[in-house]
């Protein structure tokens, strides 16, 4: 009897963690990780069109690859919990297939941002972040193309097999050759995630919203399958359709579908 009242009595004051315990052990962990590292999904792929009328060839076939990197200036200690980053992408369509092998188009795209990450007891749950971004081709001549914006976005992970996403952009169209190129390349785009429960299958679509009163929209469909549990790389399926897939050929309407691989972020990708 006197054994068990000792006990009730110490279990009454172990300390129970809160919900901000909690939290601000996962943010200095966050804080803590590497500075440096993948932003958007990096990947190479291969593939052709499946235009009707249009068989694949040389032409109309190629590789596509990204990489996409980021670097963190400073720690989650900025006002309301925001830190600022650096970021970096390079999307590069390359005619493998065609005499002397051209790289047809590269896309360079910068920004600078400032970001805030949330927290729900013992995981990440998704940001808010506003970027300033650039985005072109460093062509010369008609084959220029050139825009900046400020953008919004925002992804939530609803379950851990679920997450959405969204992002909307104020243009700042400085190319001479791209006046329209929202028209085209659009004016917000919005997503969603699924997850298996085991990791190793993931589902991916994002709609982009063209600019025009029409409901019109570009469509990426990604599929990447885990094929090792203890890796970040993926055997890697996308979908394209519609147009701005690059910038060089923004206004041309595009469907292709290409596979490969792809390495992943570590907590979820950036679209």
């Amino acid at each position: 009897m006197l054994s068990a009242i000792i006990w009730q009595a110490s279990a009454q004051i172990i300390p129970v963690p809160d919900q901000k315990q909690f939290v601000d052990s996962l943010r200095n962990e966050f804080d803590n990780g590497p500075y440096f590292g993948l932003y958007k999904d990096n990947y190479f792929t291969v593939g052709t069109t499946l235009l009707p009328g249009q068989p694949p060839s040389r032409t109309n076939s190629d590789v596509k690859f990204q990489i996409s990197i980021a670097q963190r200036l400073t720690k989650s200690t900025l006002p309301w919990h925001t830190f600022l980053f650096l970021m970096y992408t390079q999307k590069t369509f390359w005619n493998v297939f065609e005499k002397s092998l051209p790289m047809r188009d590269l896309n360079f795209n910068p920004g600078i941002g400032i970001s805030k990450p949330f927290f729900n007891k013992d995981r990440y749950v998704g940001k808010l972040t506003l970027l300033i971004e650039h985005e072109s081709n460093g062509r010369d001549g008609k084959a220029s193309r050139s825009w900046n914006r400020i953008s919004f976005s925002g992804s939530a992970l609803i379950d851990e097999w679920l997450m959405v996403h969204a992002k909307f952009w104020i243009p700042i169209i400085d190319g001479e050759n791209n006046r329209d190129i929202l028209k085209y390349a659009g004016i917000f785009q919005s997503g969603v995630t699924l997850t298996t429960p085991n990791k190793k299958f993931n589902f991916g679509l994002t709609l982009v919203k063209r600019g025009t009163w029409k409901l019109d929209f570009n469509t990426i469909f990604e599929f990447s399958w885990l094929y090792h549990k203890k890796s970040n790389q993926y055997l890697f399926v996308q979908y394209y359709n519609g147009y701005g897939e690059s910038l060089l050929d923004y206004n041309v309407f595009h469907s292709r579908l290409r596979a490969g691989i792809v390495i992943k972020p570590k907590f979820f990708s950036e679209f």
